[in-house]
């Protein structure tokens, strides 16, 4: 298969469930402009929900939890919860996770054997195992994920685990695994990236941005770490192999580094490639809940707001910059991100996530709730100042509303759950020592709202003759 016959979204931007059993907040994903969603389930609760998925253009990738795998095969209980979600529309499955870390996904016994040179104990089974499970995916018309391993530096780290792996197919499967090759299969990596990116000061190239000078909205960002400038310029030469003194097993912790190691030996071992690569979890990581992080001394640290202006860019950079074969990421994950109020929430929201191949236009920031009125706004609300009764209004206004029919309502959070490409006009009735706060509530959150403002006087009256005239003129705005 070709990159572009494979089925997705075509939008990069992903977010990792909270987890089994948990039900789906639908309104969260639809907010945040996903492209993908990454689904743990326990079994086939989420099929249903795969159908919503599907249907709002947001792919969802599937992982069904068994406790401390191991290397054991499927059985036929995981094959059966496999099939509703294919019949549901889903083709992104993974299987093993993180095989290269004992605890929790080996049983206690082989706590210690667990190591990419135990071949008969760890290798083969793994690999043998993992062969039913792709040809299973392929004769039901899903795809086959690649084993997704926590990407760890050092002896015995992610690089070597690939190596091993893929050095298992090439040796003593190969036509089983060139087969699955040439239909569907994938990668799922765990980008954790650290603070091993940037943004360029403009007109220095590769002089990072200070913390507080990060635009998500602005040219100049790196996240192609290792092979960034400002790597490069302190270790030249550095590869996700390695290759420098420095770096003897290799530097996996990048946002597509994991993804070039994988393509570069499917072209160097099977003469196959590039595939698709998906990070099913990682992110800018460690979380800034509370303190700025800098787990690599040698970059900036980041804080909540630094780390929400680099989330919207990174998705962004993926879109426009990336290799073609990597297509996304999904965040680890949505409980973290809700729970510890990150403001990567409301940015992600706020900017439009751009589609993979898409090119850059001069803003792509979209103010929540409505978009701007042209012409004739789509809807037209009256909102009361708190105080005021709807059916005062109604009797005051009972002109206006039978020619204009307008919604009357004494609330205005509903402004948020109007959608971008929809328009709002306003008229707000309010007695004057509430006008700054309505204007505040109202104008300055939502600032595409026609705001038409209405003071109610020291005569009640006196809103009543505002609306009567702008019946006579036939003006619905004032």
């Amino acid at each position: 298969m070709q990159l572009n016959q494979y089925q997705w979204s075509g939008n990069p931007r992903g977010m990792h469930n909270h987890g089994a059993y948990v039900p789906l907040n639908y309104d969260r994903l639809s907010r945040l402009q996903l492209g993908w969603y990454k689904l743990v389930t326990g079994g086939e609760e989420f099929a249903n929900d795969c159908v919503w998925l599907l249907s709002q253009n947001i792919t969802p990738v599937v992982r069904i939890y068994r406790a401390a795998p191991g290397a054991n095969p499927p059985d036929d209980s995981i094959r059966q919860q496999w099939g509703k979600y294919l019949g549901a529309g889903v083709k992104w499955f993974e299987f093993f996770n993180e095989p290269n870390f004992p605890d929790p996904e080996w049983p206690q016994h082989m706590h210690g054997r667990v190591n990419p040179d135990n071949f008969d104990e760890v290798i083969k089974p793994l690999c043998e195992s993992w062969l039913m499970f792709a040809e299973f995916m392929l004769n039901h018309g899903g795809y086959p994920g690649f084993f997704s391993l926590g990407e760890t530096s050092g002896p015995g780290g992610a690089i070597q685990w690939m190596d091993a792996l893929l050095g298992y197919m090439r040796d003593h499967q190969r036509e089983r695994f060139a087969k699955i090759i040439d239909n569907g299969l994938w990668w799922g990596t765990h980008p954790y990236a650290l603070n091993h990116w940037y943004q360029e000061r403009p007109g220095q190239p590769g002089v990072p941005r200070s913390t507080g000078e990060l635009n998500g909205l602005e040219d100049g960002w790196h996240f192609e770490y290792p092979y960034d400038p400002y790597t490069q310029s302190f270790d030249p030469g550095r590869t996700v192999f390695g290759n420098t003194g420095s770096t003897p097993y290799g530097d996996p912790n990048g946002i597509t580094a994991m993804g070039v190691a994988f393509n570069q030996r499917l072209q160097e071992w099977f003469g196959a490639g590039p595939l698709p690569v998906f990070g099913t979890e990682g992110g800018i990581y460690p979380l800034p809940t509370h303190d700025p992080q800098q787990p690599d001394p040698r970059f900036q640290p980041y804080d909540r707001v630094a780390h929400a202006e680099a989330t919207v860019a990174m998705f962004n950079w993926i879109a426009t910059t990336a290799q073609p074969w990597y297509f996304g990421m999904a965040l680890w994950k949505e409980d973290e991100y809700y729970n510890n109020n990150l403001e990567a929430i409301p940015k992600m929201e706020a900017v439009r996530q751009l589609r993979k191949g898409e090119k850059p236009t001069a803003t792509v920031v979209r103010p929540k709730g409505p978009g701007p009125v042209v012409g004739e706004p789509s809807f037209h609300a009256v909102i009361l100042a708190p105080g005021l009764d709807p059916a005062w209004f109604m009797d005051t206004g009972r002109s206006y509303w039978n020619t204009f029919h307008p919604i009357v309502t004494t609330i205005w959070d509903f402004i948020l759950y109007i959608p971008y490409d929809r328009s709002l006009a306003a008229t707000v009735i309010a007695p004057p020592d509430m006008a700054d706060s309505m204007k505040k509530v109202i104008q300055s959150e939502y600032p595409n709202v026609l705001f038409d403002l209405i003071l109610t006087g020291e005569n009640p009256q006196s809103v009543g003759d505002v609306l009567n005239a702008r019946v006579w003129s036939n003006r619905r705005f004032g």
